[in-house]
C-alpha cells in the first residue's frame, strides 16, 4: 500500500499558514514603512546638524583617488575616481538610527514584558507546587493518624 503524499499546493498552503512566515511578512511591510521615517529623520534632522559643520547633504562629501575629480550634476563621473564616503556615512547613520529605534521601542520593551510574564508564571508554579506539597503532607499525616488510631484501637481490646 502506498501512502497518499500531500500535494505541492497543500504543502505550499501549510508553509504559508505557519506563524513565522506570516510574522516575517508583517515585519517586511513594517520595515519598509519604517524606512521612510528613518530617511526623513536623517534628511530632516541629521543632515542639517552635519550641515552646521559643512554641507547639508551628506551625499556631497567625497574624496578623490585620482585627481582631478569632476562629476556632472546628474552624478555621472566625468574624470577621476571619486570615493563618495558621505553617502556611506548617511546610510550608516540610517542603519544605526533604525537599529536603535527598533531595539529601544520594540525589542527592549518586549523582552522586559516576556521576562515579567515568565516571572509571574514561575511564581504561580512555585505557589502551586507548595500547595501540592502541603496537601500531600496533610494527606500523609491523616494516613499516619488513621494508622495510629487503628493500631491503638486493636491494642485496647
Amino acid at each position: 500500500m502506498s501512502e497518499k503524499k500531500p500535494s505541492v499546493l497543500e504543502g505550499f498552503k501549510a508553509f504559508l499558514m505557519r506563524g513565522n512566515v506570516v510574522d516575517l511578512a508583517v515585519a517586511v511591510v513594517i520595515g519598509a514603512a519604517f524606512t521612510n521615517i528613518v530617511n526623513s529623520v536623517v534628511k530632516g534632522i541629521i543632515n542639517p546638524l552635519v550641515g552646521a559643520i559643512g554641507t547639508k547633504n551628506l551625499d556631497s562629501y567625497s574624496s578623490c583617488l585620482e585627481a582631478p575629480c569632476k562629476v556632472a550634476a546628474d552624478g555621472t563621473v566625468l574624470s577621476g575616481i571619486p570615493i563618495r564616503w558621505g553617502s556611506v556615512l548617511g546610510a550608516t547613520l540610517s542603519f544605526v538610527i533604525t537599529a536603535a529605534v527598533v531595539y529601544f521601542l520594540m525589542v527592549l520593551p518586549m523582552s522586559k514584558y516576556l521576562a515579567r510574564m515568565e516571572a509571574r508564571r514561575k511564581a504561580k508554579e512555585g505557589t502551586h507546587e507548595v500547595i501540592e506539597v502541603t496537601e500531600l503532607e496533610v494527606l500523609k499525616e491523616i494516613r499516619d493518624a488513621l494508622v495510629a488510631q487503628r493500631g491503638s484501637g486493636h491494642d485496647g481490646r
